[in-house]
């Protein structure tokens, strides 16, 4: 049997809402607990919750509320506290999670899937050469730190090319701050002449690759002239029909248009005749050879018979380039001819392929320059022939340049010419302005090294690349009026001299020219034969029947060159 449950009379309040306010006369007639607490509480109030658990001692800072009144037994002695019971007892803590500072986290941790990037070659090359700088500098500071004592090692010291002597002049000298800022147009020149005779160049070449590279051949047979202005007979009578007031070369008008590109010392020969201008070079000057790693900030051997040092490698580049040029040629006998043969050649005499183009350009109303330009092969598309200029960059050390031609030249061609810019600006400017100057069609750059690090003697082809002039003047940042600015103001300096010999010369250690007044008959007693003829130049190894360079042919060479330049 399920006994009743009695629950009470519930008093009625007519006046507002709640129980009347004799709430002990209506408990005690119930018989209701007398100590049960009760708050009147109006409309208002929220009755959401019956126990607030998130006012515990973690959060002792919450603002208290009108419910925190209703069931607060803690003061309440009708309930009297278990302490065993409380330290059993644990209240789940009601704190939210602390929430990340910057968001979520997946935002920033998730591993994304990568595409693979195209790496830019001259980014690259130049990051490269970033680390390579900066790791020179650690050399360097770890090593004056080990030698604090050591006696301290001066920087190179560059020589002038020409022995300044004490009857000179110095008439001025022209800082290349100056030159920078020059411009001049000049209109299209005119050809006057054209001399000499053109073989025609091998396409297969352009399909060379480290992988299969083409031994560089010798050529003793054939002869190259770098003969200067006023020994030219052509310009001597092209001066006596006054066909103009300034005469050059290609190679002497190149140095003076990239004359702020340059660190070595060269030197230039003026002439004043009459109202003429020529400008020619010393014999054996420092113009026929090719300058290598001449703006590299890594210094080069200083010992002259190091095979490294800055004289070793620019007869090596001369041999290499003249070698270079005439063996990407169809050799079949097959040339073409022009209005006048080889005008420094013999008869019966073997020479190499070049063509010599006299130009003349204005540069006033009663100003005219003719210069000799060279162009060295020929190619034949659609019936149409084109000029080109061959000229051979060399690797001689990778360690030096820091690019491995043999690894980068088929996969990051842009990076080797980018490192090729910046150790040899000069001479590729000057490469392309004599291009420019003989209006050529293309220039083919040959990347030739040795076949060993330690063996100068023998090289390979490596690769052969063609560039148009203009194009790849305006990749080097060649700006052809002040190049012609360079020369305009030279010219016109030099047209206020009185009649006599003078001589510009680069300074060995400041970026400027200096010009002096040398007697008339300086420079003709320093004549040396044909300073690059073979015979004169280091001379390469025997080879035995098998190939195998034979060493004491190698000491004969080298003691050779030694009494040539003594």
């Amino acid at each position: 049997m399920v006994g009743g449950f009695e629950v009470g009379a519930v008093p009625y309040n007519p006046d507002g809402w709640g129980p009347p306010d004799s709430t002990a006369t209506l408990v005690a007639s119930n018989n209701l607990p007398l100590n049960v607490p009760f708050a009147p509480f109006s409309r208002s109030d929220k009755l959401g919750r019956i126990a607030d658990w998130t006012r515990t001692m973690n959060n002792p800072g919450r603002p208290k509320t009108a419910s925190d009144s209703v069931f607060d037994f803690t003061n309440d002695d009708s309930f009297p506290a278990n302490a065993d019971e409380d330290m059993s007892f644990r209240l789940v803590d009601g704190k939210p999670p602390p929430r990340p500072k910057f968001g979520p986290k997946w935002r920033f941790n998730q591993q994304r899937t990568q595409l693979p990037q195209r790496r830019d070659e001259e980014v690259e090359a130049r990051k490269r050469e970033a680390e390579k700088e900066r790791a020179r500098r650690d050399r360097l500071y770890n090593l004056n730190r080990s030698n604090v004592n050591a006696p301290r090692r001066e920087a190179a010291v560059f020589k002038s090319s020409v022995e300044i002597q004490p009857e000179w002049n110095m008439l001025d000298q022209i800082p290349f701050s100056t030159f920078s800022k020059l411009s001049f147009s000049v209109p299209e020149p005119e050809d006057l002449l054209l001399c000499g005779g053109l073989e025609f160049y091998d396409r297969a070449y352009d399909r060379i690759t480290p992988k299969n590279e083409r031994r560089l051949e010798r050529f003793k047979n054939r002869n190259f002239f770098k003969v200067t202005t006023t020994d030219d007979p052509v310009i001597r009578r092209l001066a006596n029909e006054d066909k103009a007031t300034v005469f050059a070369t290609d190679a002497i008008l190149s140095t003076l248009m990239c004359a702020t590109r340059s660190v070595y010392s060269w030197d230039i020969v003026v002439q004043r005749v009459g109202n003429k201008l020529f400008f020619d070079k010393r014999d054996g000057s420092q113009l026929d050879l090719l300058a290598v790693h001449e703006t590299s900030q890594e210094p080069l051997p200083e010992a002259k018979d190091d095979i490294n040092s800055a004289y070793s490698l620019s007869v090596e580049a001369a041999y290499i380039n003249q070698n270079f040029s005439q063996q990407v040629l169809v050799r079949d006998g097959n040339k073409v001819a022009f209005d006048e043969p080889n005008p420094f050649a013999n008869e019966g005499e073997e020479v190499a392929s070049v063509a010599y183009r006299y130009r003349r350009w204005k540069l006033d109303d009663d100003m005219y320059l003719v210069a000799r330009c060279e162009v060295q092969s020929v190619m034949e598309v659609n019936k149409q022939r084109s000029f080109l200029t061959l000229n051979a960059l060399n690797e001689f050390d990778p360690k030096y340049s820091g690019v491995d031609w043999r690894q980068k030249l088929e996969t990051q061609r842009g990076a080797v010419l980018a490192t090729e810019l910046k150790n040899n600006a000069n001479k590729l400017a000057k490469w392309t302005a004599q291009a420019l100057l003989a209006s050529a069609d293309m220039m083919k750059l040959g990347y030739v090294s040795r076949v060993h690090p330690r063996d100068h003697f023998n090289h390979v082809i490596l690769a052969v690349v063609g560039y148009k002039p203009k194009d790849f003047a305006g990749q080097i940042n060649l700006n052809t009026s002040n190049m012609w600015g360079i020369v305009k103001s030279i010219v016109d300096l030099c047209m206020k001299l009185n009649e006599g010999k003078y001589v510009l010369v680069k300074d060995p250690s400041k970026p400027q020219v200096r010009i002096y007044e040398v007697p008339a008959d300086a420079f003709e007693n320093d004549y040396v034969e044909e300073p690059l003829a073979e015979e004169d130049q280091v001379q390469p190894p025997a080879e035995d029947e098998n190939g195998v360079t034979v060493n004491a042919a190698t000491d004969d060479a080298e003691e050779k060159v030694d009494a040539v330049q003594a």
